[in-house]
């Protein structure tokens, strides 16, 4: 009897998930009122340098993650004055619980089950209204760390993850990972090949029809390197080298098939 009970009391919460997930999809893409995008700063080297830089953030060091994505919106379409409001909210001490990557199609879902219910804790504890979409941002300092993880932005929850670089200098390129970790949590999918990383043609080029083809003067924002020549790659400094394609765009529904 125990057991029947613990399979109805799954089958209810995965019903709920589902409908949330169904819900937050309709909500966040209807694009008939404001957007609300949440930025949580994370210390994640716990050194005095990178304290100082988050302290040092506002909302003017993310203000080009708003414009980018309004500006964008309304290239397809989109009539309201703003679809989206990006805020700068308070930093977060607790960190997000980590992802096994061997942990299988079960671990996933328990590891976006647990994503949620952080997300949730955390963005309550700021004592600010909770926005729609949460994106944590934890920041790494570039003296003692070369690479980062990979960011994630996932749709079913509307959260990111964002791994980013404590210095002035990469701002720009921290903006451009934070706005395409929120077009994930909008339905955008990668469109860059994962052994390689070159960005696929014709989706991942910013310009497909461009000729000559090459160098492409944009980057496709899920693309994440513009095509230089058809070997050579080039990462974006900032969003001003950066737009969002026709694939993109009807993934978030800025076009309506």
């Amino acid at each position: 009897m125990w057991r029947n009970i613990r399979i109805a009391i799954l089958l209810f919460i995965l019903a709920i998930v589902a409908w949330s997930n169904f819900y937050d999809r309709l909500s966040t893409t209807d694009w008939d009122e404001t957007l609300s995008i949440g930025i949580f700063p994370i210390d994640e080297a716990g050194d005095p340098a990178t304290r100082n830089y988050i302290a040092s953030l506002d909302n003017s060091d993310i203000v080009d993650v708003q414009r980018f994505l309004n500006e964008e919106a309304r290239e397809f379409g989109i009539q309201i004055a703003q679809p989206v409001s990006v805020r700068l909210y308070p930093p977060v001490i607790e960190p997000p619980p980590e992802r096994d990557a061997g942990s299988g199609v079960m671990g996933n879902m328990w590891w976006s089950l647990k994503m949620r219910f952080y997300a949730r804790r955390a963005s309550r504890a700021s004592g600010l209204p909770a926005p729609q979409i949460r994106i944590f941002v934890r920041y790494h300092n570039p003296s003692f760390t070369q690479r980062v993880p990979h960011s994630v932005g996932m749709q079913k929850g509307l959260v990111g993850v964002v791994h980013a670089f404590a210095e002035d200098e990469m701002r720009g390129s921290n903006n451009v990972v934070i706005a395409h970790e929120v077009l994930h949590t909008l339905g955008a999918s990668d469109k860059y090949d994962f052994n390689t990383l070159a960005p696929l043609f014709p989706i991942g080029y910013a310009e497909p029809d461009r000729y000559p083809r090459f160098p492409q003067r944009f980057t496709e924002i899920m693309a994440g390197r513009r095509a230089v020549s058809a070997n050579e790659f080039e990462m974006p400094r900032s969003l001003d080298e950066v737009i969002v394609g026709h694939a993109t765009a009807l993934e978030v529904r800025w076009i309506r098939q």
